[in-house]
């Protein structure tokens, strides 16, 4: 990832101008070089299509007669005109109320996020389904309710709202991130059988994409300048970066800081996501704790700020009485607040890229993740945080409380059991259509 002008410039939303009204896009440049991007925009690892006629997501859909089939890249009907750069090369002088700027969005934010996470894995993050596909095809669908990623592909849906009107994924960078998070996990670990899936590696899965997107946005100025301004350093209160995937300026699927426990799931789960939450909270709360660490290192805060900090996961209304502490501090502090912001950022970067890939889908949960980070932090520093990681793991109960079964068998909303774990071979096991009913399918019958 580059800001200089050596690269290829795109406009990107640290946050969804349809949450935030008054969100202005930032500016970025990825180390490509103009001429490697071709239209779409695409390169040599991904490609957006604007698909015209595509009813249905990738997956398992149904016939005309009901015969199930698999729908698997690539798309071959035909395709809205693609976003083309300016006569200088660049991308970030596309309109922004146009279906071009929707489909350069989305390029650059995954580009943005990759070039990000392989700097901290220290090498390329390679596609699972190379076997098959040479590229990432990347889809507009807004008729989809959703976002998803599968066997080469990742298709960008929107929320539609009870009014008609939408929320395009495309120019939501937290989602777009996500999933592109899910394709790193199963890039670097794969996926378990039958026989080795635990409930938990579902929750991490959620948990791992959450981390990608909320690490990377920490890479937008003004999303950096904008959270330290609002909070003045104290990153326990409510605030934009633990808010993800925002569907209006009061409402997301979910929080970072949260207060569930692995005891929430100990009878069972139904839901990943909701199932990531403890584990997520736990690295949330980590991140904190090693950005406050920061700022009693550096002088610019005392050790009872971070003291009475520690209190509030058990007493939410100990903020009240911290918030003074940092709002005295931060003023004359400002660079030195986003340095060790930034420290604490590329940090958790690169400890997670190296838990990451110490990790094995098989048998999977969330102990050995916090056993594993534990240990990276020992080789990575000699253990300066693994009393917060400790201490943020025991609070979630992780490594004390086992999660109990899925409790019934997953719905729509699941991603884990979804088109994101079928590959070309899961065909086989689907009925055989018709010839009749192939013809109408292929005619556009659904």
């Amino acid at each position: 990832m580059s800001r200089d002008r050596l690269g290829t410039r795109f406009r990107l939303f640290p946050r969804p101008p349809y949450a935030h009204p008054d969100s202005l896009p930032e500016v970025v440049s990825i180390s490509l070089a103009p001429e490697q991007i071709g239209p779409g925009p695409s390169d040599h690892r991904l490609f957006v299509i604007d698909p015209i006629g595509k009813q249905h997501p990738y997956g398992i859909n149904r016939g005309p007669y009901g015969t199930p089939h698999l729908d698997m890249p690539p798309w071959r009907g035909p395709i809205y005109p693609p976003a083309l750069p300016g006569v200088d090369g660049h991308f970030d002088g596309i309109p922004i109320d146009t279906p071009e700027f929707a489909a350069a969005h989305v390029y650059g934010s995954i580009r943005f996020t990759l070039e990000i996470w392989e700097r901290y894995f220290g090498r390329p993050i390679g596609w699972h389904f190379l076997r098959d596909f040479d590229r990432l095809e990347v889809v507009l669908l807004p008729s989809l309710g959703n976002a998803h990623v599968g066997y080469g592909f990742m298709e960008i849906g929107a929320h539609h709202n009870p009014d008609g009107s939408i929320a395009p994924f495309a120019v939501n960078f937290d989602v777009i991130a996500h999933e592109l998070g899910h394709l790193f996990i199963y890039g670097t670990l794969g996926v378990p059988t039958p026989e080795t899936e635990r409930g938990e590696y579902f929750g991490f899965q959620e948990c791992a994409a959450d981390m990608t997107a909320l690490v990377a946005a920490l890479h937008f100025d003004s999303l950096v300048e904008s959270l330290l301004e609002d909070t003045r350093g104290n990153l326990y209160t409510y605030n934009e970066l633990d808010r993800f995937a925002e569907l209006s300026a009061t409402e997301q699927i979910r929080l970072a800081s949260n207060p569930l426990k692995l005891s929430d799931f100990a009878e069972g789960w139904t839901d990943e996501h909701a199932l990531s939450q403890p584990l997520t909270g736990a690295l949330f709360d980590i991140f904190v704790d090693i950005f406050q660490q920061d700022l009693i290192d550096r002088g610019l805060v005392g050790r009872t700020v971070a003291e009475l900090n520690a209190l509030v996961r058990n007493r939410p209304d100990y903020a009240a009485t911290i918030q003074p502490l940092f709002d005295t501090a931060f003023p004359e502090q400002r660079a030195e607040f986003r340095a060790a912001l930034l420290d604490a950022r590329d940090y958790t970067g690169v400890a997670l890229a190296e838990t990451w890939k110490r990790l094995s889908p098989h048998f999977l949960d969330y102990e050995e993740i916090a056993t594993t980070l534990i240990a990276v932090d020992q080789a990575l520093t000699g253990g300066r945080y693994r009393s917060a990681m400790i201490e943020s793991f025991a609070w979630r109960e992780i490594g004390r409380v086992k999660v109990g079964p899925r409790l019934a068998p997953p719905d729509r909303s699941s991603h884990a059991f979804s088109a994101r774990t079928l590959v070309p071979e899961s065909a086989r096991h689907l009925p055989k259509m018709s010839f009749r009913e192939r013809v109408l399918l292929a005619r556009g019958v659904s």
